[in-house]
Protein backbone atom coordinates (compact mmCIF):
# COMPACT_ATOMS: atom_id res chain seq x y z
CA UNK A 1 0.00 0.00 0.00
CA UNK A 2 1.47 3.17 -0.98
CA UNK A 3 2.09 5.89 1.59
CA UNK A 4 -0.24 8.68 1.65
CA UNK A 5 1.15 12.18 1.23
CA UNK A 6 1.18 14.37 3.89
CA UNK A 7 -0.43 18.00 3.39
CA UNK A 8 2.18 20.96 3.58
CA UNK A 9 1.57 22.72 6.93
CA UNK A 10 1.22 26.28 4.94
CA UNK A 11 -2.28 24.55 3.16
CA UNK A 12 -3.41 23.44 7.13
CA UNK A 13 -2.28 26.86 8.24
CA UNK A 14 -4.62 28.41 5.10
CA UNK A 15 -7.50 26.23 5.54
CA UNK A 16 -7.93 26.45 9.25
CA UNK A 17 -7.36 30.89 8.70
CA UNK A 18 -10.17 30.39 5.56
CA UNK A 19 -12.60 28.36 8.40
CA UNK A 20 -11.86 30.67 10.96
CA UNK A 21 -14.84 33.46 11.76
CA UNK A 22 -13.10 36.92 10.71
CA UNK A 23 -12.58 39.05 13.73
CA UNK A 24 -14.88 42.38 13.05
CA UNK A 25 -13.20 44.45 15.80
CA UNK A 26 -11.81 48.04 15.03
CA UNK A 27 -8.24 48.32 15.79
CA UNK A 28 -8.86 50.67 18.97
CA UNK A 29 -10.91 47.45 20.35
CA UNK A 30 -8.80 45.08 19.56
CA UNK A 31 -5.92 47.87 21.70
CA UNK A 32 -8.15 48.50 24.44
CA UNK A 33 -8.16 44.72 24.64
CA UNK A 34 -5.10 43.94 24.53
CA UNK A 35 -4.08 46.80 26.93
CA UNK A 36 -6.73 45.50 29.58
CA UNK A 37 -5.33 41.46 29.24
CA UNK A 38 -1.51 43.20 29.81
CA UNK A 39 -2.46 44.98 32.78
CA UNK A 40 -4.55 42.01 34.26
CA UNK A 41 -1.47 39.23 33.62
CA UNK A 42 1.06 41.86 34.54
CA UNK A 43 -0.49 42.65 38.42
CA UNK A 44 -0.80 39.20 38.62
CA UNK A 45 2.43 38.07 37.89
CA UNK A 46 3.72 40.89 40.43
CA UNK A 47 1.30 39.52 42.52
CA UNK A 48 -0.77 43.13 43.05
CA UNK A 49 -3.60 41.75 43.43
CA UNK A 50 -4.04 42.48 47.14
CA UNK A 51 -2.17 45.90 46.78
CA UNK A 52 -5.18 47.30 44.63
CA UNK A 53 -7.75 46.23 47.66
CA UNK A 54 -5.73 48.34 49.80
CA UNK A 55 -5.24 51.53 47.54
CA UNK A 56 -9.03 51.53 46.71
CA UNK A 57 -9.12 52.66 50.44
CA UNK A 58 -7.18 55.71 50.25
CA UNK A 59 -9.21 58.51 49.90
CA UNK A 60 -8.44 61.16 47.26
CA UNK A 61 -6.13 63.95 47.88
CA UNK A 62 -5.18 65.70 44.95
CA UNK A 63 -6.92 67.45 42.81
CA UNK A 64 -5.71 69.12 39.40
CA UNK A 65 -6.47 72.77 38.38
CA UNK A 66 -8.14 73.56 35.50
CA UNK A 67 -5.74 74.99 32.82
CA UNK A 68 -6.35 78.25 31.50
CA UNK A 69 -8.23 77.22 28.41
CA UNK A 70 -10.62 75.13 30.73
CA UNK A 71 -12.86 77.85 31.15
CA UNK A 72 -15.84 75.85 31.91
CA UNK A 73 -14.14 74.23 35.09
CA UNK A 74 -12.36 77.85 35.75
CA UNK A 75 -15.69 78.93 36.44
CA UNK A 76 -17.12 76.08 38.12
CA UNK A 77 -14.65 76.32 40.66
CA UNK A 78 -15.04 79.90 41.49
CA UNK A 79 -18.58 79.61 41.65
CA UNK A 80 -18.26 76.24 44.11
CA UNK A 81 -15.32 78.40 45.78
CA UNK A 82 -17.99 81.70 46.27
CA UNK A 83 -20.62 78.98 47.43
CA UNK A 84 -18.37 77.89 50.22
CA UNK A 85 -17.57 80.95 51.37
CA UNK A 86 -20.55 82.47 51.55
CA UNK A 87 -22.12 79.11 54.00
CA UNK A 88 -19.01 79.52 56.31
CA UNK A 89 -20.17 83.51 56.31
CA UNK A 90 -23.37 82.40 57.36
CA UNK A 91 -21.73 80.20 60.21
CA UNK A 92 -20.32 83.44 62.02
CA UNK A 93 -22.32 85.40 64.22
CA UNK A 94 -23.86 88.44 63.11
CA UNK A 95 -23.97 91.75 65.18
CA UNK A 96 -27.70 91.05 66.84
CA UNK A 97 -26.40 86.98 68.01
CA UNK A 98 -23.33 89.02 69.66
CA UNK A 99 -25.47 91.38 71.45
CA UNK A 100 -27.51 88.51 72.68
CA UNK A 101 -24.33 86.82 73.69
CA UNK A 102 -23.88 89.23 75.72
CA UNK A 103 -26.62 89.75 77.44
CA UNK A 104 -27.09 86.29 78.73
CA UNK A 105 -23.71 86.29 79.49
CA UNK A 106 -24.38 89.68 82.38
CA UNK A 107 -27.33 88.29 83.03
CA UNK A 108 -25.80 84.51 84.15
CA UNK A 109 -22.85 86.00 85.96
CA UNK A 110 -21.90 84.92 89.14
CA UNK A 111 -20.91 86.87 92.36
CA UNK A 112 -18.96 88.66 94.16
CA UNK A 113 -17.06 91.06 91.48
CA UNK A 114 -13.55 90.76 91.19
CA UNK A 115 -12.22 94.07 90.88
CA UNK A 116 -14.14 95.64 88.43
CA UNK A 117 -14.75 92.31 86.06
CA UNK A 118 -17.94 90.20 86.34
CA UNK A 119 -17.31 86.89 86.50
CA UNK A 120 -18.89 83.79 85.37
CA UNK A 121 -18.74 79.86 86.77
CA UNK A 122 -18.10 76.55 84.68
CA UNK A 123 -21.65 75.59 85.35
CA UNK A 124 -23.15 78.91 84.16
CA UNK A 125 -20.92 78.89 81.44
CA UNK A 126 -22.69 75.83 80.48
CA UNK A 127 -25.62 77.12 80.87
CA UNK A 128 -25.12 80.14 78.64
CA UNK A 129 -23.98 77.78 75.89
CA UNK A 130 -26.86 75.79 75.60
CA UNK A 131 -28.91 78.67 75.16
CA UNK A 132 -26.94 80.93 72.99
CA UNK A 133 -27.58 78.65 69.91
CA UNK A 134 -26.04 76.07 67.70
CA UNK A 135 -23.85 79.09 66.40
CA UNK A 136 -21.89 79.68 69.39
CA UNK A 137 -21.45 76.15 70.70
CA UNK A 138 -17.84 76.04 69.24
CA UNK A 139 -17.18 78.62 71.85
CA UNK A 140 -18.47 77.02 75.01
CA UNK A 141 -16.20 73.94 75.54
CA UNK A 142 -13.93 72.72 78.63
CA UNK A 143 -10.99 73.59 76.27
CA UNK A 144 -11.80 77.39 75.86
CA UNK A 145 -13.10 77.74 79.53
CA UNK A 146 -8.99 76.49 80.81
CA UNK A 147 -7.75 78.67 77.90
CA UNK A 148 -9.41 81.85 79.70
CA UNK A 149 -8.99 80.32 83.98
CA UNK A 150 -6.63 82.26 85.55
CA UNK A 151 -6.00 82.92 89.38
CA UNK A 152 -9.77 82.98 90.14
CA UNK A 153 -9.90 81.62 93.80
CA UNK A 154 -13.82 80.26 93.17
CA UNK A 155 -12.28 79.12 89.60
CA UNK A 156 -14.24 81.06 87.44
CA UNK A 157 -13.64 83.46 84.35
CA UNK A 158 -14.28 86.85 83.07
CA UNK A 159 -16.78 87.61 81.11
CA UNK A 160 -15.60 90.57 79.51
CA UNK A 161 -12.20 88.27 78.48
CA UNK A 162 -13.76 85.59 77.30
CA UNK A 163 -16.72 87.91 74.81
CA UNK A 164 -13.09 89.68 73.32
CA UNK A 165 -12.27 86.17 72.81
CA UNK A 166 -15.16 85.61 70.96
CA UNK A 167 -15.38 88.71 69.15
CA UNK A 168 -11.77 87.84 68.10
CA UNK A 169 -12.34 84.64 66.75
CA UNK A 170 -15.74 86.43 64.53
CA UNK A 171 -13.46 88.68 63.22
CA UNK A 172 -10.51 86.66 62.39
CA UNK A 173 -12.98 84.31 60.26
CA UNK A 174 -14.98 86.80 59.03
CA UNK A 175 -11.26 88.66 57.45
CA UNK A 176 -9.94 85.36 56.41
CA UNK A 177 -13.14 84.90 54.22
CA UNK A 178 -12.66 88.57 52.80
CA UNK A 179 -9.16 87.56 52.06
CA UNK A 180 -10.21 84.00 50.52
CA UNK A 181 -12.55 86.69 48.18
CA UNK A 182 -9.52 87.67 46.28
CA UNK A 183 -7.22 84.35 46.41
CA UNK A 184 -7.70 83.49 42.34
CA UNK A 185 -6.30 80.33 42.56
CA UNK A 186 -8.06 79.08 45.75
CA UNK A 187 -4.57 77.85 47.51
CA UNK A 188 -4.64 79.78 50.44
CA UNK A 189 -2.34 82.50 49.19
CA UNK A 190 -2.52 86.11 48.37
CA UNK A 191 -0.20 87.07 45.37
CA UNK A 192 0.25 90.79 44.88
CA UNK A 193 -2.02 91.76 42.12
CA UNK A 194 -4.28 90.19 45.08
CA UNK A 195 -3.34 91.97 48.11
CA UNK A 196 -3.35 95.25 45.91
CA UNK A 197 -7.00 94.79 44.72
CA UNK A 198 -8.20 94.16 48.33
CA UNK A 199 -6.42 97.27 50.25
CA UNK A 200 -7.29 99.39 46.93
CA UNK A 201 -11.30 98.11 47.63
CA UNK A 202 -10.11 98.58 51.67
CA UNK A 203 -9.78 102.29 51.13
CA UNK A 204 -13.00 104.01 51.17
CA UNK A 205 -13.84 101.89 54.59
CA UNK A 206 -10.89 103.63 56.80
CA UNK A 207 -11.43 107.24 57.72
CA UNK A 208 -8.20 107.88 58.26
CA UNK A 209 -7.64 107.76 54.55
CA UNK A 210 -10.88 110.28 53.43
CA UNK A 211 -7.69 112.64 52.41
CA UNK A 212 -5.77 111.32 49.93
CA UNK A 213 -6.00 112.23 46.73
CA UNK A 214 -7.53 109.35 44.00
CA UNK A 215 -4.08 109.96 41.92
CA UNK A 216 -2.10 108.71 45.02
CA UNK A 217 -3.70 105.13 45.59
CA UNK A 218 -1.71 103.23 43.51
CA UNK A 219 1.69 104.33 45.22
CA UNK A 220 -0.17 103.97 48.37
CA UNK A 221 -1.40 100.74 47.51
CA UNK A 222 2.09 100.22 46.64
CA UNK A 223 3.49 101.33 49.87
CA UNK A 224 1.18 98.73 51.99
CA UNK A 225 1.39 95.95 50.45
CA UNK A 226 5.53 96.19 50.07
CA UNK A 227 5.44 95.86 54.15
CA UNK A 228 3.28 92.64 53.73
CA UNK A 229 5.60 91.02 50.94
CA UNK A 230 8.68 92.18 52.52
CA UNK A 231 8.54 90.89 55.78
CA UNK A 232 6.05 87.73 54.87
CA UNK A 233 7.76 86.56 51.85
CA UNK A 234 11.17 86.11 52.87
CA UNK A 235 12.23 83.60 49.76
CA UNK A 236 10.62 85.75 47.35
CA UNK A 237 8.06 83.58 45.89
CA UNK A 238 5.77 86.31 44.97
CA UNK A 239 3.18 84.93 47.27
CA UNK A 240 1.99 84.96 50.72
CA UNK A 241 -0.19 82.72 52.99
CA UNK A 242 -3.52 84.40 54.08
CA UNK A 243 -2.46 82.56 57.32
CA UNK A 244 0.73 84.48 57.81
CA UNK A 245 -1.43 87.31 56.79
CA UNK A 246 -4.19 87.22 59.82
CA UNK A 247 -1.23 85.67 62.12
CA UNK A 248 1.04 89.29 61.89
CA UNK A 249 -0.11 92.76 63.05
CA UNK A 250 0.26 94.19 59.77
CA UNK A 251 -3.87 93.91 59.05
CA UNK A 252 -4.47 95.33 62.47
CA UNK A 253 -2.63 98.27 62.20
CA UNK A 254 -3.90 98.60 58.68
CA UNK A 255 -7.53 98.57 59.66
CA UNK A 256 -6.33 100.21 62.39
CA UNK A 257 -7.37 103.39 60.24
CA UNK A 258 -10.78 102.83 60.58
CA UNK A 259 -10.33 104.60 63.93
CA UNK A 260 -11.80 108.50 62.95
CA UNK A 261 -10.06 109.66 66.65
CA UNK A 262 -6.77 108.05 65.86
CA UNK A 263 -4.23 110.38 67.57
CA UNK A 264 -1.19 111.86 65.39
CA UNK A 265 1.68 110.17 67.59
CA UNK A 266 -0.42 106.98 66.56
CA UNK A 267 -0.28 107.91 62.67
CA UNK A 268 3.36 108.61 62.64
CA UNK A 269 3.78 105.23 63.78
CA UNK A 270 1.51 103.74 62.24
CA UNK A 271 2.94 102.61 57.98
CA UNK A 272 -0.03 102.54 56.64
CA UNK A 273 -1.13 105.94 57.61
CA UNK A 274 -1.86 108.77 55.39
CA UNK A 275 1.04 110.99 56.42
CA UNK A 276 3.32 108.17 56.49
CA UNK A 277 2.83 107.02 53.18
CA UNK A 278 3.30 110.36 52.34
CA UNK A 279 6.24 110.61 54.15
CA UNK A 280 8.12 108.08 52.00
CA UNK A 281 6.81 109.08 48.64
CA UNK A 282 7.41 112.21 49.87
CA UNK A 283 11.63 111.58 50.69
CA UNK A 284 11.23 109.23 47.25
CA UNK A 285 10.78 112.38 45.23
CA UNK A 286 13.01 114.50 46.89
CA UNK A 287 16.03 112.39 46.02
CA UNK A 288 14.70 112.19 42.33
CA UNK A 289 16.62 115.12 41.45
CA UNK A 290 16.52 114.44 37.56
CA UNK A 291 12.53 113.78 37.83
CA UNK A 292 12.63 110.57 35.80
CA UNK A 293 10.73 108.48 38.13
CA UNK A 294 13.88 106.79 39.35
CA UNK A 295 16.73 106.49 41.64
CA UNK A 296 20.53 106.73 40.87
CA UNK A 297 23.25 105.47 43.07
CA UNK A 298 24.17 109.26 43.25
CA UNK A 299 20.95 110.31 44.11
CA UNK A 300 20.28 107.54 46.69
CA UNK A 301 23.60 108.53 48.31
CA UNK A 302 21.86 111.42 49.99
CA UNK A 303 19.32 109.30 52.06
CA UNK A 304 18.62 110.09 55.38
CA UNK A 305 21.69 112.08 56.61
CA UNK A 306 23.75 111.07 53.44
CA UNK A 307 26.44 108.73 55.55
CA UNK A 308 25.37 105.65 53.26
CA UNK A 309 29.44 104.66 52.12
CA UNK A 310 29.66 103.69 48.04
CA UNK A 311 30.90 100.11 48.68
CA UNK A 312 27.63 99.86 50.65
CA UNK A 313 25.62 101.87 47.81
CA UNK A 314 27.36 99.30 45.42
CA UNK A 315 26.53 96.15 47.04
CA UNK A 316 22.77 97.50 46.82
CA UNK A 317 22.28 97.93 43.56
CA UNK A 318 24.40 94.52 42.60
CA UNK A 319 21.66 92.59 44.77
CA UNK A 320 18.36 94.34 44.16
CA UNK A 321 16.17 94.63 41.12
CA UNK A 322 17.45 97.91 39.46
CA UNK A 323 16.29 99.06 36.03
CA UNK A 324 19.38 100.13 33.58
CA UNK A 325 21.62 100.92 36.60
CA UNK A 326 18.49 102.80 38.52
CA UNK A 327 16.25 101.85 41.60
CA UNK A 328 12.35 101.73 41.52
CA UNK A 329 9.84 102.87 44.00
CA UNK A 330 9.42 99.49 44.82
CA UNK A 331 12.58 98.51 44.99
CA UNK A 332 13.06 101.87 47.19
CA UNK A 333 10.64 100.78 49.74
CA UNK A 334 12.35 97.44 50.38
CA UNK A 335 15.21 99.50 51.03
CA UNK A 336 13.70 101.85 53.59
CA UNK A 337 11.69 99.02 55.56
CA UNK A 338 15.19 97.12 55.85
CA UNK A 339 16.81 100.14 57.26
CA UNK A 340 13.98 101.50 59.34
CA UNK A 341 13.44 97.27 60.74
CA UNK A 342 16.60 96.70 61.46
CA UNK A 343 16.43 94.32 63.97
CA UNK A 344 13.69 92.23 62.45
CA UNK A 345 14.95 89.11 60.61
CA UNK A 346 13.48 90.06 57.39
CA UNK A 347 15.56 93.67 57.42
CA UNK A 348 18.80 91.93 58.77
CA UNK A 349 18.44 89.08 55.74
CA UNK A 350 18.37 91.94 53.50
CA UNK A 351 21.33 94.07 54.69
CA UNK A 352 23.19 90.28 55.65
CA UNK A 353 22.95 89.70 52.22
CA UNK A 354 24.70 93.19 50.93
CA UNK A 355 27.49 91.74 53.48
CA UNK A 356 27.91 88.64 51.96
CA UNK A 357 29.84 89.68 48.85
CA UNK A 358 31.08 85.90 48.12
CA UNK A 359 27.56 84.64 49.08
CA UNK A 360 28.52 82.27 51.40
CA UNK A 361 26.20 82.42 53.60
CA UNK A 362 28.56 83.44 56.35
CA UNK A 363 30.62 86.48 56.62
CA UNK A 364 34.73 86.16 56.12
CA UNK A 365 37.43 87.88 56.94
CA UNK A 366 37.93 89.63 53.15
CA UNK A 367 34.01 91.14 53.44
CA UNK A 368 34.50 92.30 56.98
CA UNK A 369 38.21 93.56 56.03
CA UNK A 370 36.45 95.17 52.75
CA UNK A 371 33.26 97.34 54.39
CA UNK A 372 35.38 98.33 57.61
CA UNK A 373 38.47 99.81 55.80
CA UNK A 374 35.30 101.65 53.68
CA UNK A 375 34.29 102.53 56.71
CA UNK A 376 37.09 104.30 58.83
CA UNK A 377 38.07 106.12 55.88
CA UNK A 378 34.55 107.64 55.80
CA UNK A 379 34.80 108.06 59.48
CA UNK A 380 37.53 111.01 58.75
CA UNK A 381 34.92 113.05 57.04
CA UNK A 382 31.38 112.58 58.85
CA UNK A 383 30.38 111.07 62.71
CA UNK A 384 28.26 108.15 61.76
CA UNK A 385 30.06 104.62 60.29
CA UNK A 386 28.78 102.50 57.90
CA UNK A 387 25.31 102.50 56.61
CA UNK A 388 24.24 105.45 58.93
CA UNK A 389 24.50 103.24 61.75
CA UNK A 390 25.84 105.00 65.15
CA UNK A 391 28.53 102.98 65.59
CA UNK A 392 30.24 99.72 64.53
CA UNK A 393 28.37 97.83 67.93
CA UNK A 394 25.34 98.30 67.02
CA UNK A 395 26.03 97.09 63.44
CA UNK A 396 27.15 94.01 64.92
CA UNK A 397 24.78 93.35 67.46
CA UNK A 398 22.79 94.16 64.96
CA UNK A 399 23.20 91.11 62.78
CA UNK A 400 23.18 88.54 66.08
CA UNK A 401 26.88 88.49 66.14
CA UNK A 402 28.01 88.91 70.07
CA UNK A 403 29.78 92.03 70.35
CA UNK A 404 32.68 92.08 72.66
CA UNK A 405 34.11 88.89 70.66
CA UNK A 406 33.89 90.49 67.54
CA UNK A 407 35.60 94.22 68.59
CA UNK A 408 38.12 91.17 69.81
CA UNK A 409 38.20 89.73 66.28
CA UNK A 410 38.11 92.53 64.16
CA UNK A 411 41.06 94.24 65.73
CA UNK A 412 43.41 91.04 66.10
CA UNK A 413 42.92 89.60 62.56
CA UNK A 414 40.96 92.48 60.38
CA UNK A 415 42.97 95.15 60.16
CA UNK A 416 46.01 93.25 60.13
Amino acid sequence: MAKEQQPCWSDVLKRRIANSQKDERSEEEKKSEETELFTKYYTEWKGGNDKDKSYKNIPRFYYRLPAEDEVLLQKLREESRAVFLQRKSRELLDNEELQNLWFLLDKHQVPPVSGDEAMISYEAYLLVGERAGPKCKKFFTARVYAKLLHSDPYGRISIMQFFNYVMRKVWLHQTRIGLSLYDVAGQGYLRESDLENYILELIPTLPQLDGLEKSFYSFYVCTAVRKFFFFLDPLRTGKIKIQDILACSFLDDLLELRDEELSKESQESNWFSAPSALRVYGQYLNLDKDHNGMLSKEELSRYGTATLTPVFLDRVFQEYLTYDGEMDYKTYLDFVLALENRKEPAALQYIFKLLDMENLGHLNVFSLNYFFRVSAEHQHSHKHTLMGFTNKKYMFSMLGIHTSFFMRYTRTQVYT
